[in-house]
């Protein structure tokens, strides 16, 4: 599973209007500059976010995007799936009961990657646009701090080199 900018930008592109957008229409291009994400991208996802009922668009002076329902209604896995956005962990072809490679016959790991997309999928969906602009996450305790980690192996490549 690769989670690309489609996803990445249209959460941060809506939570963004959670926080901005309370009196008045939130523009793309005040989105663009203050995320960092082209115009022209937006207006795709936001074409696809549209579609979905996840925003209302407004034209003219002043015009731009609202969110169609409260941000404590609207999950994350809702605005990943308005954009297109995989979240499936397998690599799997084949159609649905047709195995994995289309013949029929399951990968030996096809149940490993469908249970964490499983979970991938029940985490954002239990997660709202508020929470994410609430930044009510924190990190899970049962995963390593990597940058922890990285700073100490550097630490011992560089004792290691020293004794050399």
């Amino acid at each position: 599973m690769k989670l690309s900018t489609k996803g990445r930008y249209a959460v941060t592109a809506l939570a963004h209007i959670v926080l901005h957008g309370r009196d008045a229409p939130v523009s793309l291009a005040e989105i663009a500059e203050a995320e960092d994400i082209s115009v022209a991208y937006l207006e795709q996802l936001f074409t696809r976010l549209r579609k979905a009922n996840l925003v209302d668009s407004f034209r003219g002076p002043g015009g731009g995007y609202v969110l169609a329902r409260s941000p404590d209604q609207i999950n994350v896995a809702e605005v990943m799936n308005a954009v297109d956005e995989r979240l499936r962990a397998t690599k799997c072809v084949g159609e649905v009961g047709n195995g994995c490679s289309g013949d029929r016959a399951q990968c030996l790991t096809h149940n490993l990657w469908e249970e964490l997309s499983a979970h991938v999928y029940l985490f954002l969906n239990q997660k709202t646009l508020k929470d994410v602009a609430d930044n009510k996450q924190s990190p899970c305790p049962a995963v390593p701090d990597f940058t922890a980690l990285i700073e100490l192996s550097e630490t011992s490549d560089t004792l290691d080199r020293n004794l050399l």
